[in-house]
């Protein structure tokens, strides 16, 4: 053999070992996800959609599509008919994330929307990986001033916000994308729960 063959062969090793770890790992974190817990939830947005309240959804970086792709499937995947939640992902508007980051600071990009537009019958759902970001703990603090409810998704640690908020799916993993991946797998699960739900309204 080569050394270019034996360089091949450790790469491909290296490779199949990192998927197979990846994949166990992230088999194992979701172990700790709580039936009784999603299913919390599900009441929670029902009697948010039943009071015309709005979801609200926010992250920075990778977490900030996770909100975008979940407010998509929140607005039409649980009910083609119509019959979804009112939901916003707050990282989707360029031109107003962009004049809040310049002309207050990045910190402010969520809390401000939410002073602007939110009340009481709403919903904050953050995503995020290490629950430190600063405008992240800035929007649950405002949630939390309007008197809103506020729900994360975080892994690591849970971080700064993980104490502030009323619900917490925490899966304590020191790896961001798996922490990523678990806030779609949460918010898929909500949707095909809150399908079922609605199609026995």
């Amino acid at each position: 053999m080569t050394n270019n063959q034996s360089a091949t062969t450790i790469a491909k090793d290296s490779v199949k070992n990192l998927t197979t770890n990846y994949v166990n790992t992230l088999t194992n974190v979701l172990k700790h996800l709580d039936s009784e817990q999603v299913k919390s939830l599900v009441d929670t947005l029902l009697t948010m959609k039943a009071n015309n309240g709005t979801l609200y959804l926010c992250g920075n970086g990778g977490s900030a599509a996770n909100a975008i792709h979940l407010a998509n499937d929140f607005t039409f995947g649980i009910s083609p008919e119509g019959n979804a939640l009112k939901v916003e992902a707050l990282p989707a508007n360029s031109s107003v994330l962009t004049c809040l980051g310049n002309d207050i600071g990045y910190e402010n990009i969520f809390a401000h929307q939410l002073k602007v537009k939110a009340n009481s019958n709403d919903i904050l759902l953050v995503l995020s990986g290490s629950g430190n970001s600063e405008n992240i703990i800035r929007a649950t603090q405002q949630a939390l001033d309007i008197g809103m409810k506020t729900v994360g998704i975080l892994g690591f640690s849970g971080g700064q916000v993980k104490p502030m908020l009323d619900q917490v799916f925490h899966f304590e993993v020191q790896d961001m994308q798996i922490s990523e991946d678990t806030q779609v797998i949460v918010g898929h699960i909500l949707m095909k729960a809150l399908y079922q739900e609605l199609q026995n309204d």
